[in-house]
Order: C-alpha cells, then sequence, then structure tokens
C-alpha cells in the first residue's frame, strides 16, 4: 500500500466522516467522498463546508471528488473509508454491483451490523468477499470535535496483517493525530461498541442525578465488563488499559461531545426513546448496540451487568430508578 498513489474514499456525511476527511487531507493530495443527496454536495461546493455537520471546518472542495453514487466511487478508490452508523450500512451497500472483494477498508462504524449482529469486518467478509487481512479498524479515544478544533487526539488503526496497520496509520497520523497499530479487530472493535452502551449508562446515572463517585466506579467496572466479553468471544492476549480500549471508554463516558452520554442523560430525565433521538437529529449508536451485544451474549453469557442494565431500560421498559439502584449495589 502506498499511500501516494492509493485513491481514498470516504463513505459517509456526519461528523465522524468529516473529521476522518479532514485528516486524510493532510496526507493524500485528494479524496473522494460519497454523499447520498446532490443537493448536499451543492452546498458543500457553494460554501466550502458540510453544510450539516461541523460547518466550522472549511475544505479545499478542489481536492474532493464528490460521489452520490456508490457504485462510481467504489470502482474509482483503492481504500474506502466507512464513516457512517451501523443501522445505514447495509442500505448503502445494497446497491454496490461491482467488484470489492480486492479493496481495502478502513471501518470507523461504531456499531453491529444487520439482525445477524455482525461487527463491520465480518459483513464485509461475508456479503462482499473482502479478506480480514484487507480490513482495518479505527479505534479512539478521539471525537469528530476536538479533531477539527486541531487539539491532540489518539487513534488506534487495528488489523490483522500489521503492515496494512501501519499503512492505514499512515493515512491519517499528523501533528495533532498519534496513532498506533494493533491486531485486535475484534477486541478493538467490540469495545468501541460496548463503551457506547455504558455511555448510554452513564448518562441515564447523570440524567437521574448520580453524582461523580457513582460515575468512577461505573467506569472502573465497566473496563472489567468489556474484558470479560472479549476475552471470551476472541480470547488472546490484550492490555485493557491501553488506550484503544480504557481511553476510548473514558473518553466517551465523560466527555460533552459524547452522544450517547447525552442521549443516556435525556433518558434519565424522562424523555422517549424516540423524543431523544429526535431533538438529538443524530444517531446514539448506543442504543442500536444494547439490543446487538444482548443479544450475541447470549451465546457467551458472560456477566454484563451494566449492559445488561441498558438493555432492560431501552428495550424492556424497566424502571429506570429502580434498576439504577440495583446497579448501584452490585458496583464495587
Amino acid at each position: 500500500m502506498n499511500i501516494k498513489t492509493d485513491k481514498v474514499a470516504v463513505i459517509g456525511s456526519g461528523s465522524w466522516a468529516t473529521a476522518i476527511s479532514k485528516m486524510l487531507l493532510e496526507n493524500v493530495a485528494e479524496i473522494n467522498w460519497f454523499f447520498r443527496k446532490r443537493e448536499t454536495i451543492n452546498q458543500f461546493k457553494k460554501f466550502q463546508h458540510n453544510p450539516r455537520y461541523l460547518q466550522s471546518v472549511e475544505f479545499e472542495t478542489n481536492r474532493i471528488k464528490f460521489f452520490n453514487d456508490i457504485n462510481a466511487i467504489l470502482l474509482e478508490s483503492d481504500i474506502i473509508v466507512l464513516a457512517i452508523p451501523s443501522a445505514f450500512l447495509p442500505r448503502i451497500l445494497s446497491d454496490v454491483e461491482v467488484d470489492i472483494s480486492n479493496k481495502y477498508f478502513l471501518s470507523g462504524v461504531k456499531g453491529v451490523v444487520t439482525k445477524e449482529n455482525l461487527l463491520v469486518a465480518e459483513y464485509l467478509n461475508k456479503y462482499f468477499n473482502v479478506l480480514l487481512e484487507n480490513i482495518g479498524i479505527i479505534a479512539g479515544p478521539c471525537h469528530a470535535e476536538e479533531v477539527v478544533l486541531e487539539k491532540m487526539s489518539y487513534l488506534t488503526l487495528a488489523s490483522l496483517d500489521m503492515e496494512k496497520a501501519e499503512s492505514f496509520a499512515n493515512l491519517i497520523r499528523n501533528d495533532y493525530i498519534s496513532t498506533s497499530i494493533s491486531d485486535d479487530i475484534w477486541g478493538t472493535e467490540y469495545t468501541s461498541i460496548i463503551k457506547n452502551i455504558i455511555a448510554v449508562g452513564a448518562g441515564i446515572a447523570h440524567g437521574l442525578r448520580y453524582g461523580d463517585n457513582f460515575q468512577a466506579a461505573l467506569v472502573s467496572n465497566a473496563i472489567h465488563e468489556i474484558k470479560r466479553f472479549v476475552d471470551k468471544v476472541h480470547p488472546i492476549k490484550r492490555e485493557i488499559i491501553d488506550s484503544a480500549y480504557l481511553g476510548d471508554l473514558i473518553v466517551t463516558v465523560y466527555s460533552q461531545f459524547s452522544r450517547n452520554r447525552t442521549f443516556g442523560t435525556m433518558i434519565g430525565k424522562g424523555y422517549s426513546v424516540k423524543s431523544a433521538m429526535l431533538d438529538m437529529n443524530m444517531v446514539a449508536e448506543g442504543y442500536f448496540s444494547s439490543r446487538s451485544i444482548f443479544e450475541i451474549n447470549q451465546k457467551y453469557m458472560v456477566d454484563m451487568p451494566i449492559s445488561s442494565t441498558v438493555y432492560r431500560i431501552l428495550y424492556e421498559s424497566a424502571p429506570l430508578k429502580k434498576e439504577m439502584a440495583k446497579l448501584s449495589k452490585i458496583l464495587s
């Protein structure tokens, strides 16, 4: 992989896709960028920024080739960066008619795909014959809002092929993005999914006016919960206190930019799921992931009290105060 000649595509138009595009343009001369709506592309070209997300970031649009045809952008790209909510991924890729089995994919998706509860790498491998070795995972801790402000941020690039992981890392490494590499595509991806569920739980607690002491106990227990799960699903040696795991959890639970914490806070204050989603006008992956992880865990039966509590609140209409009170008694 040669980052100077490879054609890189970004699939997605939200805040994370915008931040990733900014990072890429620090290192490559031009990117391809997919938007579903032609009118959004026209507005982007006119105002030199994403018209809906992170509008403070100005782009040199002469360095961006815009597409609203998924097959056209896939044909013209060697590396495809996925940065869309997991619930929308099958819809976007359902129109794919070209062979993408020989492409390289980099996933910034933070959720489980389809009713089969597949990770993005598993989904691409099963339905598009993409080799697992040609797929990379972008792990945190990193918020799009701080990337665009060029505040020092940290990312881990995971791939089964460490040489490709390093090439992926080179695509986005710059003065304000520090990157490390890993071969743990399952552990990093599951962590990025579960930490959103934990952040929803932290938000619910905040909405119910639980204090910092509870939040600290929640986070310290949560990293053990994540470790139990990823060690069961994919038992390899990993340092769970590394930034791709613990760091990603901490920033998602505590940051003012965390949409999952915000969503949870609204639930804790009495909003319905539907009204919270509409008010935010953004997708909180933790809501969908809560059900997916609950269903996946029916096979593994890992002790996951925090994730299970969030699931019961969101999907079984369990009483908020009663569920959080029960959880508070088992945290240590």
